[in-house]
């Protein structure tokens, strides 16, 4: 009898109970992007002169994946990939595509993709678009037409923060649907106002939120009520991107708060996550302790902060040192809402969280940025430079990637050559390129 009983303690532990999910009201889904925001840029990850609690909370209430990755060290690439599960070099977006007026024809994620939209609209979701969505300029690749019910934001890579800079001749205006707006508060604050406003009139059904800030991305832009919070930072763009960071903390804070007041912390999945490193030069984002920035295959322009919290199902304060991807997120949030991924590269996490399988839940992971490419498996990665040299590094040893074992390890090299080749193989050309990909060399600062 006490074996029974603790066999039941055991099967019905919230984060053990997998089985009972789709039984359930499906679950909301909630995915919060950053933009540019360095591996150490909150305070959960290191960051010593920005308080982040709203965004640590994510962390302390769920899961901190300290080897969190993303498909590509810019932009655009990266969200292709989380929005389909699948590696973006599969249908050749592999690029950025540079301001509207400068773009590709055919700039934006092909319409043969499922995106996660499109699926958990399928499954009965209400799916909303807060922010950037960077995935087409043209009406076909709109975000009303991609799977989401309502829209937003804008279109392009950047977008000021200011009511009297909103309007952009350029091609990227703030639009509501398909219409032009005019916006009067401070953008991080609008974003939060439209996220929280979703939550609330969606709250009966089950619903996808997509949040996509443009924060901490440049222009740097701030306002007065947040920068002064800082006037102990005598840096001034840095103190301009602390009150970034601020305003996009106390964002996060304001949705997770209506999430509390609706009741609903156990019947919501959340993610947040950065779309790259940070460019530590041009915003004084912090990739501590990594090598490398945004737009290079180092880990700086790859592993961000990445964090996952499901109360009541997934085991609160947990630390998840195995590589993770943002290609993960499709077949995790489907998964947990009772359906069936179509196949992709993206691994559903759940099982690997609650201890259902153990292992690692990918054997590699592969990048391919212009000539910038990489493989990590286990510990090891080789990645080549956009010099065309090939490095190796342990990073379980040297996360830093300081000591480059290739001439150490020519075998070793050979082996992951083989292996990123053999990926490589699968994918098709850029669909188009941008005038500028790779990043000239920084000094370190």
């Amino acid at each position: 009898m006490l074996e029974r009983r603790a066999f039941l303690r055991w099967a019905f532990a919230p984060w053990a109970a997998s089985w009972t999910w789709a039984a359930a009201r499906k679950p909301n889904i909630v995915v919060i992007v950053a933009d540019d925001l360095g591996y150490a840029g909150i305070s959960a990850q290191g960051c010593d002169d920005i308080p982040t609690p709203h965004i640590d909370s994510i962390a302390r209430n769920g899961i901190r994946f300290t080897s969190g990755y993303v498909s590509c060290p810019v932009c655009s690439p990266t969200r292709a990939g989380l929005m389909t599960g699948r590696y973006q070099q599969r249908f050749g977006h592999e690029f950025n595509p540079g301001p509207a007026d400068q773009a590709s024809e055919n700039f934006g994620l092909p319409l043969q993709e499922m995106t996660l939209a499109d699926r958990l609209k399928s499954l009965g979701y209400a799916t909303g678009l807060v922010g950037k969505w960077h995935l087409g300029y043209c009406p076909q690749y709109h975000p009303l037409r991609r799977g989401f019910d309502e829209f937003f934001g804008f279109l392009g890579g950047a977008h000021s923060y200011l009511p009297s800079r909103q309007r952009n001749p350029r091609g990227n205006a703030l639009l509501r649907g398909t219409e032009e707006i005019e916006e009067r508060e401070y953008l991080t604050d609008a974003l939060a106002r439209e996220a929280v406003s979703f939550v609330e009139r969606k709250k009966n059904s089950p619903y996808f939120l997509y949040l996509c800030f443009n924060a901490v991305h440049t222009p740097m832009e701030a306002v007065p009520e947040y920068e002064s919070r800082f006037q102990n930072i005598s840096n001034s763009l840095r103190r301009t991107h602390a009150a970034m960071l601020a305003a996009m903390d106390d964002a996060v804070g304001r949705l997770l708060a209506k999430i509390r007041e609706l009741k609903q912390e156990e019947n919501t999945l959340i993610f947040f996550l950065s779309d790259n490193g940070g460019p530590t030069r041009q915003t004084t984002s912090k990739n501590t302790p990594l090598r490398g920035y945004k737009a290079q295959i180092f880990e700086g322009g790859i592993r961000v902060p990445f964090l996952m919290q499901w109360k009541g199902h997934l085991r609160a304060g947990q630390v998840f040192d195995k590589p993770v991807t943002a290609l993960d997120i499709f077949p995790t949030a489907i998964a947990a809402a009772g359906g069936q991924a179509p196949p992709v590269d993206g691994v559903d996490l759940l099982p690997f969280l609650t201890g259902k399988t153990e292992g690692d839940p990918h054997d590699k992971l592969y990048w391919r940025f212009g000539p910038q490419c990489a493989i990590r498996k286990g510990d090891w990665k080789l990645l080549r430079t956009a010099d065309g040299d090939w490095e190796l590094y342990n990073l379980r040893k040297d996360i830093s990637e300081t000591n480059n074992l290739a001439s150490h390890e020519p075998q070793r090299v050979e082996e992951l050559k083989a292996d990123w080749e053999a990926w490589n193989r699968q994918l098709k050309p850029p669909s188009w390129q941008t005038q500028r990909q790779v990043p000239r060399k920084r000094k370190k600062i």
